[in-house]
């Protein structure tokens, strides 16, 4: 892997690597991202999917790979992670725009400790976690700190709302008094000085998206967690209209606006509120629809309001009025967006219980802007346990903007912008000995209601095999739980644990610790979840996790795909859902002595016509559809 990274830099290729659990990708980029960076004198940028690789790269891998290199080179390469705005506090949030515990006679810490230890309500522990940041944040403006949320004592995110701002509500280095200390633009100044940079998949889109304005100016990207660029991307890319937001917007404005605009403002957010408790759920395609009226409504007061917050001729707007017209222009870009009902963007109305009724609007495909302004000013290294999709690089490549014509041979020479190559380096795992995969093919393809009866018996039975020792993969909330009810009358005395029940870290914590507790969860525990060992010896998956049949992004994705002559479920919803199997089958293996079984209760999974091409994505398992033979294993396993 290092030798083809090392090939794809200097020949200005890109790269798609897929590299299996174990095989120590992290060291495969950096130690030539590395070297590359400081004899070119180029930054180059490495791009994660969560905060837990990045902190892993960070505490762990980059030392390991810095002193291999200053042992080559003679000095260690200068790297630098760097984070979205929110994740760092706000000097003027802090010093100038005080919140709840500004004031108190005990310290921030002691006074964390007195509420911890009380019966008090919730806003006076508010106000404690606050304070304890506020004084945590100036002791790090003193010491040369970057005040970065993952660096700060416990809080809540309601106490971290109060002590950071909103990308857009930032007055900017030059405009905030506290620009000078600012550690927003501190972590920036030392990117600019790195070699190595590491940020993640949304502000590598925001960069994109921006003009280049969020990154430092840099050569290479690799993107690790690649399986995961498209959501990223398509997230950062996404925004939501609802009549709550411009309630908000327009109370926060109000001080600034003459009477007769603010109370229209007001009128605005009830008139959307009426249009869309009017309109049903689903995508939303008609120029004249009400939809598309409200939408249009609030571009035209908003932008009659961002005009009336901009300051007087010659005078300067005070930080909370800068902030406000921030917030309504962002609203008046958002209406403005969806009324264009553009071709290329997604627009729909949501309803949840949570947020209520909500327009959504998102990319059709993410494939030119990462094409344009990524693929197109620097050599890309994409990496992942999971690239290939039935077997193929090619779907994947596509999807991040690759085209399918301009890949060569592993061996090629480069000519040509935009080629791309791709390799397999395979895994030190022996998946046909260490695993099996057992598909249930006796059950019954399962319903829209969540799991059947059949499946919670053939569910029970599996995990009294392996004595507890479950990862249960579920493609609703509403199935985990119904296991859940299900196994604790089934299995008494088994530790049966279920996501939304407690803190999910705190759930993994004694999954690890009680070797025969079962948990289950949902999607993110399909990825999010690394527990080698005898702690899991059974991994349950009760569906195929193909994208719900309403989503009305995914339903678009698929329909362009099929008016374009493609086969839009084969390369919209199997590829999701193939993507998906191949992490959730690859919680299983997680070191060369884990041994154990993937049990798919879906028998679509060998009967279906596109069975064969989910299969090919996932780690080549011994594969059974025999009951039998997985309960043997599993009782052989929890004896030995």
């Amino acid at each position: 892997m290092s030798d083809q990274v090392a090939a794809s830099l200097d020949d200005q290729v890109h790269l798609l690597v897929q590299a299996g659990t174990g095989t120590g990708k992290s060291l495969g980029y950096l130690i030539p991202a590395m070297i590359w960076a400081m004899q070119s004198k180029q930054t180059a940028l490495v791009a994660t999917a969560t905060l837990a690789l990045q902190a892993q790269l960070a505490h762990k891998d980059i030392p390991v790979a810095a002193r291999a290199v200053a042992s080559v080179l003679g000095r260690e390469p200068r790297t630098q992670v760097l984070k979205g705005r929110s994740n760092y506090v706000c000097l003027l949030r802090v010093r100038d725009q005080a919140g709840p515990g500004q004031d108190s006679l005990l310290g921030g810490a002691e006074l964390v400790d007195v509420v911890r230890d009380s019966a008090v309500d919730a806003t006076s522990a508010l106000g404690a976690e606050v304070l304890a940041l506020r004084e945590w944040a100036d002791q790090q403006a003193s010491d040369g700190g970057l005040a970065d949320r993952d660096d700060a004592p416990s809080h809540s995110p309601r106490a971290w709302a109060q002590v950071s701002v909103p990308v857009r509500e930032c007055l900017g280095a030059n405009s905030c008094p506290y620009g000078a200390e600012c550690f927003v633009e501190a972590s920036r100044a030392r990117a600019r000085q790195a070699d190595l940079v590491v940020t993640n998949h949304a502000l590598l889109a925001i960069n994109a998206m921006h003009g280049g304005t969020a990154l430092p100016e840099h050569g290479p990207v690799i993107v690790d967690e690649a399986h995961e660029l498209v959501n990223r991307v398509t997230g950062a890319a996404s925004s939501e209209l609802s009549p709550q937001q411009i309630e908000r917007v327009a109370k926060r404005a109000s001080s600034w606006l003459d009477d007769d605009l603010a109370a229209e403002l007001l009128e605005a957010a009830d008139t959307v509120s009426q249009a869309l408790a009017e309109v049903a759920p689903g995508r939303i395609t008609e120029p004249g629809s009400l939809a598309v009226q409200a939408a249009e409504l609030v571009r035209e007061v908003t932008r009659r309001a961002v005009s009336g917050l901009a300051p007087s001729s010659g005078q300067t707007a005070e930080p909370e009025q800068q902030q406000a017209s921030s917030a309504m222009k962002e609203i008046f870009e958002i209406a403005e967006r969806m009324a264009k009902l553009d071709e290329h963007d997604v627009v729909w109305l949501s309803a949840g219980e949570r947020f209520g009724r909500q327009l959504n609007i998102a990319p059709l495909s993410v494939a030119g802007l990462m094409r344009d302004k990524v693929l197109e000013d620097h050599p890309t290294i994409l990496t992942s346990a999971t690239l290939t999709i039935g077997g193929a690089f090619e779907p994947l490549a596509g999807s991040v903007g690759l085209r399918r014509v301009d890949r060569i041979a592993a061996d090629d020479e480069a000519g040509d912008a935009g080629q791309w190559r791709a390799i397999d380096v395979g895994s030190p795992f022996d998946y046909g000995r260490q695993g099996i995969l057992y598909v249930a093919t006796g059950l019954p393809n399962p319903g829209r209601d969540g799991i059947g009866p059949d499946a919670l018996t053939e569910l029970a039975e599996l995990i009294w095999a392996a004595d507890g020792r479950t990862l249960g993969l579920f493609a609703s909330q509403r199935s985990a739980e119904a296991a859940a009810e299900h196994l604790r009358g089934a299995l008494p005395g088994m530790n049966v644990m279920c996501q939304g029940e407690a803190n999910l870290s705190e759930l993994t914590r004694t999954f690890i610790a009680d070797e025969r507790s079962v948990l289950l969860g949902t999607m993110s525990l399909w990825q999010g979840i690394d527990v080698p060992g005898d702690t899991c010896r059974l991994v349950v998956i009760d569906k195929i996790p193909f994208p719900r049949p309403d989503d009305p992004l995914m339903q678009a994705r698929q329909l362009a795909a099929t008016q374009a002559g493609g086969n839009g479920f084969m390369q919209v919803a199997a590829s999701h859902a193939a993507l998906l199997l191949a992490q959730g089958a690859g919680r299983l293996i997680r070191s060369s002595s884990d041994k154990g079984v993937v049990a798919v209760l879906d028998p679509r999974l060998v009967k279906a016509r596109y069975g064969s091409f989910l299969r090919a994505s996932l780690p080549p398992f011994w594969t059974t559809t025999d009951s039998e033979a997985a309960i043997q294993a599993l009782q052989r396993l929890a004896a030995s």
